[in-house]
């Protein structure tokens, strides 16, 4: 395996080079996946390949591309469109494109991203005194912290009115170029924010708090399932799991043809259904707490177990937790009025208000689920759709990025090898598109031609949860969450899920946001 150490020298890198890996001599880049399992995906020559690249970029292999390396295809899509994202030109300065990733993940108090890009950010130049709250940094960016919070809890929200307001002339007004930059850097640190809690990333060795980061359960074991070996009564039940999404796959593949004169009006229905339930698919499978609740305290997650170990990961330093506290604070929502709605990530200890600016009450996320709450109006995909409006315009405006994102997106989408756990030789594109367009149905974007009864046939509850749980408030991800869906499938198939998350929520957030850049220009 590849990582950063002792024996790499230079600049090139000969055929024979061994970067040692570290992890071996600790835990690995994952809480929830066995280090043997990322050691062995690593093997593969074409890992081995781009994981030299990212040393060679960067200096060091983190744990993201450690555990992405399990499917090299897609990584390799995800480190050009990132390189592309912060190395590459563009409107914005560098330093700021790391200010801009650090806004994102705080949101979802996801100190192991804040930390990285913290370190990052000095490294780009940037000003040390910005490091000590949004409140420090400078106007233009502090006026992105509203559109940053819609964007990660309610982007529906989201009107011209705030891109206007962005754009206005004025000595801290941004250009569209920036703008759209600035969105997609948004968008991209959300949701890997997600991948980072979904798949119990771990804080690397060398940054603050990596070795003494509490763990995310109480059990102390990698394995899946506490009992899920084939002999064991929960490996039985696995195997039965399995098997039974096996024929409903089969017996939706025969039915489609019958299905075919389901009207529009009954697919409407289903999804709206489908919507609507989804208000009430939450970790505790409770009325989600508001923010203010301690970790450990109050509402907790399935089993009532500790979040990942990126909520208290890399970097957690007192200027850290300080930045993550003002951050995330909630300002008032001028958005269609203010919303009374509490914060239903139960992200970390309630911030303290440290700064007038940071007042105000709390906006609720794509999944609060409290009395009279409704589910988000229904977008129709049909009326803006990626392939047609927003690849284009992000393309006219940030050339070359666009074409990276579809890259990403057909490659995750299409990305299979034709298994299911033990089974070879499966269609998995049903199973596929159930997880995609559910993580849609969640931010409310309907397929007309997509049958939602299909989602209900195919996902089961566990795993609805923690669908759920990672695509709308990652930081209350546990291993429970983890080992308690697809029990007999391989972890790989389980980071193949939070791929589809992470590029299915990065695509429905940027699909709101572009809408309203559209409304703006015409």
């Amino acid at each position: 395996m590849l990582l950063a150490g002792s024996r790499y020298r230079g600049c090139g890198v000969p055929q024979d080079t061994d970067i040692q890996d570290p992890q071996q001599l600790g835990r690995g880049p994952s809480a929830f996946i066995p280090l043997g399992e990322i050691l062995q995906g690593g093997v593969e020559s074409s890992c081995r390949q781009l994981l030299i690249e990212a040393f060679v970029s960067a200096g060091r292999v983190d744990n993201i591309t450690m555990v992405m390396g399990l499917h090299p295809q897609y990584l390799s899509s995800f480190w050009k469109t990132q390189c592309l994202l912060l190395r590459m030109d563009g409107p914005l300065p560098y330093h700021k494109r790391h200010y801009i990733a650090i806004m994102a993940a705080a949101r979802h108090q996801c100190s192991y991203l804040v930390g990285l890009h913290m370190g990052e950010f000095l490294r780009a130049g940037g000003n040390p005194a910005w490091l000590q709250g949004l409140h420090c940094a400078p106007q233009k960016l502090r006026n992105l912290n509203e559109i940053n919070k819609l964007l990660a809890h309610r982007p529906w929200l989201i009107t011209k009115d705030h891109i206007e307001a962005l754009l206005k002339t004025g000595e801290n007004s941004w250009s569209l170029a920036e703008l759209v930059q600035a969105l997609v850097l948004l968008t991209h640190y959300h949701s890997l924010a997600s991948f980072v809690f979904g798949c119990g990333i771990n804080p690397e060795e060398d940054q603050d708090g990596g070795q003494s980061s509490r763990p995310p359960s109480p059990r102390g074991d990698s394995s899946p399932a506490s009992d899920d070996s084939p002999g064991g009564s929960g490996g039985k039940d696995a195997m039965q799991e399995v098997e039974m999404l096996m024929e409903k796959m089969k017996l939706l593949q025969e039915n489609q043809m019958e299905e075919e004169g389901v009207t529009q009006e009954e697919m409407e229905t289903r999804f709206e259904l489908e919507k609507t339930e989804s208000l009430l698919v939450t970790p505790s499978g409770e009325e989600v707490q508001g923010a203010g609740v301690p970790v450990g305290q109050g509402s907790h997650s399935a089993g009532g177990e500790e979040p990942a170990p990126a909520q208290g990961g890399a970097g957690s330093g007192p200027q850290l937790q300080g930045w993550l506290c003002t951050v995330s604070a909630k300002p008032t929502l001028h958005a269609g009025g203010p919303d009374p709605a509490p914060l239903s990530a139960g992200a970390g200890s309630s911030p303290p208000r440290t700064a007038a600016s940071w007042q105000g009450t709390p906006v609720a996320t794509c999944t609060s689920h409290r009395r009279g709450e409704q589910a988000p109006p229904t977008f129709r995909a049909q009326d803006y759709t990626w392939e047609d409006h927003g690849f284009s315009l992000i393309n006219r405006l940030y050339p070359d990025v666009g074409q990276l994102l579809d890259e990403k997106f057909q490659v995750v989408y299409n990305l299979t090898y034709n298994t299911i756990a033990m089974h070879c030789g499966v269609d998995t594109s049903m199973l596929r598109r159930a997880i995609w367009n559910y993580v849609h149905c969640v931010f409310g974007i309907r397929y007309d031609d997509y049958d939602y009864g299909e989602v209900n046939q195919l996902l089961e509850r566990s795993l609805k949860i923690y669908i759920k749980t990672v695509a709308c408030y990652p930081e209350k991800t546990t291993k429970r969450m983890y080992a308690q869906f697809w029990r007999h499938f391989k972890h790989s198939e389980k980071v193949h899920i939070n791929l589809l998350l992470l590029e299915a929520r990065m695509q429905a957030a940027l699909l709101y946001a572009l809408r309203a850049v559209t409304r703006y220009m015409t």
